[in-house]
């Protein structure tokens, strides 16, 4: 007996922020969305409504959605599996950015890997990339950290661990922080890293808002911008 033919699983950027997402997704995503009844989200209303902007001709009663964030169990994670299994497609979809990104996707990504299901990833914003991009600093040698400690000695013992690191191998130490928490991060940031480090902020991303600089630690400390509850990714080189 013939095997059935498994799905592709869908890895489907989205915009990072409250933009037009076709200023900032390619066609072929619509295109991919128009053709899948199959998804994965990280909330349902916010998931719901990102399909709907991109492609209204999408019938909302005809999706069936699984939702994957730090409440998901292990039994859940793997029931997402049942259509891709069954020969459907399926497109996973995380709150802003790639999914698998600093995004939970990444467990149901690797669980496709270990069940010969084809996994495609589409292109589409990064916030993390863009910032690199954007940034100066060392583009052929950086490292993604997540966030930073929320204890302030832990955080700065860790600052002081990335400048170390990046000094030593010049390599661009990249980390994001809780939007409420970025001015007390930057306010740090200048602090403990050495006057001569260069620090870039990247800030609300392919957004009108955006702002972006790149100077150094000592020159921040004379900066008084904002990025108080905005989107920002933080990079430091140190020399």
């Amino acid at each position: 007996m013939e095997q059935q033919p498994l799905g592709t699983l869908f890895l489907i950027p989205n915009a990072l922020g409250d933009t037009a997402p076709l200023e900032v997704i390619p066609m072929s995503v619509k295109k991919t969305i128009e053709d899948l009844r199959h998804f994965v989200f990280e909330k349902e209303k916010a998931g719901r409504a990102y399909v709907k902007r991109i492609s209204p001709k999408v019938p909302q009663n005809t999706i069936a959605v699984f939702l994957l964030n730090k409440f998901t169990t292990p039994e859940e994670l793997l029931e997402m599996l049942t259509p891709l299994k069954n020969g459907e497609n399926m497109g996973l979809i995380t709150d802003a950015g790639c999914p698998g990104i600093a995004d939970p996707g990444a467990d149901l990504v690797a669980l496709a890997h270990q069940n010969n299901i084809r996994v495609t990833p589409l292109v589409g914003p990064s916030s993390i990339l863009l910032a690199v991009m954007a940034s100066g600093l060392n583009g052929q040698s950086f490292a993604f950290n997540g966030y930073l400690p929320i204890d302030k000695a832990e955080r700065k013992k860790a600052i002081k661990q990335f400048e170390k690191k990046s000094k030593e191998i010049q390599q661009t130490q990249v980390f994001i922080e809780t939007p409420y928490r970025n001015n007390a991060l930057l306010e740090e940031l200048c602090k403990s890293l050495h006057p001569e480090t260069r620090l870039s902020v990247a800030c609300d991303i392919t957004l009108p808002t955006e702002h972006i600089k790149t100077q150094t630690a000592a020159n921040w400390k004379n900066n008084k911008e904002d990025f108080l509850r905005r989107p920002a990714v933080f990079s430091i080189l140190a020399s």
